[in-house]
């Protein structure tokens, strides 16, 4: 076996290219892999983490293509995506891990779960989804084969990602591949049944997220066979951000029920 310092795996990126781990917290009992929105990055969870520890440890996914790893190839399905990640979670396993995704994330965080819950280690103990319709929801929308702006502009009139930052051509054309690569992800993702999954799911949305509304949302259930619960939050797609405080002790709470964290 592999010894890492203070008992787990080294936070220096080049260790695991795909986890970047903003707030190592080594007594932590419970680890939570957070998974990011289309076009999104391993940042997106930088304030949940430092709100979580020392309590939870999250490992934020940094998808290929963007930021430190915008040198390597995309991944334009949600398949090659899980295969990626999951070969790379090994490591991570040595406490209970539970996932957490938003958006393209939360069906790539189901995905991932039902690899773990197939193969010879722990099964997750909790996912959670947000954002997201049931894995069964398709996405018929082509925004990746759009030109640059109007894929922008579909965009901010379906209220899919945050477009503060988009007015700049420049940041525009550094980041509109990896935006078109995850939405082509999204639209040929398709649902292949199998067994419910046995660890509790949590879903949570926002109550004017036009992406997943709630009602999108509630087949969830049916994917557990074990606890399902649903938590609605003002704001729309990207509650998250208006929502921290409430988001953290929720996720806090349904961990501690768990694994008694302190």
């Amino acid at each position: 076996m592999t010894t890492h310092t203070q008992g787990h795996p080294a936070a220096d990126p080049a260790v695991s290219r795909w986890i970047r781990r903003f707030h190592p917290a080594p007594q932590a009992p419970v680890r939570l892999l957070c998974l990011p929105h289309a076009g999104g990055s391993a940042s997106a969870y930088y304030a949940l983490s430092k709100a979580l520890a020392p309590q939870v440890e999250v490992l934020a996914v940094q998808y290929p293509g963007r930021q430190d790893r915008r040198q390597e190839p995309l991944l334009d399905s949600i398949d090659a995506l899980r295969e990626g990640l999951a070969e790379e979670l090994a490591p991570w396993r040595d406490r209970p891990l539970a996932l957490f995704g938003h958006s393209m994330g939360a069906v790539l965080a189901y995905e991932v779960a039902r690899t773990l819950c197939g193969d010879a280690g722990a099964p997750p103990v909790h996912l959670f989804v947000s954002g997201r319709g049931g894995p069964e929801q398709q996405v018929e929308l082509a925004l990746d084969q759009m030109d640059d702006r109007a894929m922008v502009t579909a965009l901010d009139d379906l209220g899919g990602t945050d477009m503060r930052f988009l007015d700049d051509e420049d940041v525009l054309r550094l980041v509109a591949p990896a935006i078109r690569s995850d939405y082509r992800a999204v639209r040929t993702y398709r649902h292949v049944p199998g067994p419910p999954l046995p660890c509790p799911i949590t879903a949570l949305v926002g109550d004017r997220d036009a992406m997943a509304p709630v009602g999108v949302v509630e087949p969830w259930g049916a994917h557990t066979s074990a606890d399902f619960r649903m938590k609605v939050f003002p704001g729309g797609h990207f509650y998250l951000a208006e929502n921290l405080g409430e988001v953290q002790r929720l996720v806090y709470d349904r961990l501690t029920g768990a694994h008694s964290v302190r």
